[in-house]
């Protein structure tokens, strides 16, 4: 199964989305955009893909859908959401039945952004704040409610693309940021190989399948069949359009074996340095010695012991979505590169993904790093700064840290002992957690 994805991520590098890599991992060379989408699909994740127009971000989540899911490219097509300020609630989730409206029966046609487990915002930030409400609960759950009817996704990821900010474009929400499991960049590949995407304008017709497209359009729409007659006539034809990338020397993932793979990677654990080293960054992006957590309405003050650290240059505190995301994608990447456990450079490489979009820097931080030479831009950059100074301030503290964390964990089993005292927030996190103040 893991040949499977490697092959899934080879085909798309070698036939439909040219780049150049931008991410070492255990002195291998990959493309951020297309791993992390890879590895949205396997974990049924959210993923913002941010950059200039047409440097590939919704071309990069529909190939990569299209062959994870097996569904033909003309089918996600007709699936995607456009972000317009006029998009209405019934273009994105339903609308009713109107003939059995007619009769006296409420009932609801689900769009096939809804149906589809293939979920495409493309460019989600020229949707005006009060639109972007309309997905926040069906994005956060599966969960997709109309009228009086909700139609819940048993398997379903989402991918949202994003211009960088101009005159028609508004702000995306903190709670839909939030829910975005990570964010990456669609960068330009440079120009020769931008030269060469010319030569592959008819890319697309790989993933293509007219008959296959026409059969789940009619099955979509027919609002006669139950959900559960339905999904299985759907399953028949995905089955039948990856016999078609077979052809192509694709190995194509059926539902049961993303499952199993799914299974996998939930089982995968963390060694005792990542665990400690999350704690670590979740503590110097939470912790404020004098207001007790940061909080996006309180303002740090000058001459704090904790200065240095991370609770210092960010105005917001991280959310509990935060170390649910760099669990679930670091798991998801040690398994993709066939490590035994997470480890500190499996967080490292996941975190400044997942910590770009979320956090609000204070302008005094933005300041030091904003004109420096970089390949990322400047949230994901801020980011893997950010998580470097914490890896080398825990690099320092490492055994003391891993001490001080098990030294509470017989405390908190009975074991009358004190708990360890140390320089850093997650040492005070301890003791509040043992009872402390």
């Amino acid at each position: 199964m893991r040949k499977s994805l490697k092959n899934i991520y080879d085909f798309i590098s070698d036939h439909l989305y040219f780049y150049r890599p931008d991410l070492e991992i255990n002195g291998e060379k990959y493309n951020s955009t297309l791993l992390f989408s890879l590895l949205t699909t396997v974990v049924q994740g959210k993923q913002l893909i941010v950059g200039e127009p047409g440097l590939g971000k919704t071309t990069s989540a529909e190939y990569i859908c299209s062959v994870f899911y097996q569904i033909p490219l003309g089918t996600i097509w007709l699936s995607e959401v456009a972000g317009h300020p006029e998009q209405t609630e019934e273009k994105i989730v339903g609308r009713p039945n109107l003939g059995l409206l007619n009769k006296g029966i409420e009932s609801v046609v689900w769009s096939n952004f809804v149906q589809l487990p293939v979920k495409i915002v493309d460019e989600i930030n020229r949707l005006p704040e009060t639109k972007q409400s309309i997905i926040l609960d069906g994005v956060d759950r599966g969960n997709w409610q109309y009228l009086n009817e909700m139609f819940t996704n048993d398997e379903y990821c989402l991918f949202a693309t994003a211009n960088y900010q101009d005159l028609g474009t508004f702000t995306i929400i903190p709670p839909m940021l939030d829910r975005f499991d990570v964010m990456v960049e669609s960068k330009h590949p440079g120009a020769n190989i931008s030269y060469l995407i010319a030569s592959f304008y008819k890319k697309d017709e790989l993933l293509r399948h007219e008959k296959y497209e026409r059969e789940l359009n009619k099955l979509l729409n027919d609002s006669k069949l139950s959900y559960e007659v339905k999904m299985e006539r759907i399953e028949k034809v995905y089955a039948n359009f990856s016999k078609h990338l077979e052809k192509m020397g694709l190995q194509p993932i059926s539902k049961q074996k993303r499952k199993a793979i799914r299974n996998k990677i939930e089982d995968m654990e963390l060694d005792l340095d990542a665990n400690a080293f999350l704690r670590t960054l979740i503590s110097e992006l939470s912790f404020c010695y004098k207001y007790g957590q940061k909080r996006a309405n309180e303002k740090c003050e000058e001459g704090c012991h904790f200065t240095g650290y991370l609770c210092h240059s960010i105005k917001n505190c991280i959310s509990n979505r935060f170390p649910i995301s760099v669990k679930l994608y670091a798991k998801a990447l040690a398994w993709f590169l066939g490590d035994k456990q997470v480890n500190v450079e499996h967080i490292k490489t996941v975190a400044p993904y997942a910590l770009s979009h979320r956090l609000q820097w204070r302008e005094e931080f933005i300041a030091i790093y904003e004109k420096e030479t970089r390949v990322d831009p400047l949230p994901i950059y801020l980011a893997k700064v950010a998580v470097d100074k914490v890896l080398e301030r825990y690099g320092e503290q490492r055994e003391s840290i891993k001490e001080a964390l098990a030294v509470a964990y017989d405390i908190s089993q009975g074991r009358q002992i004190a708990p360890l005292e140390g320089d850093h927030p997650i040492y005070w996190e301890i003791k509040r957690d043992l009872g402390g103040l």
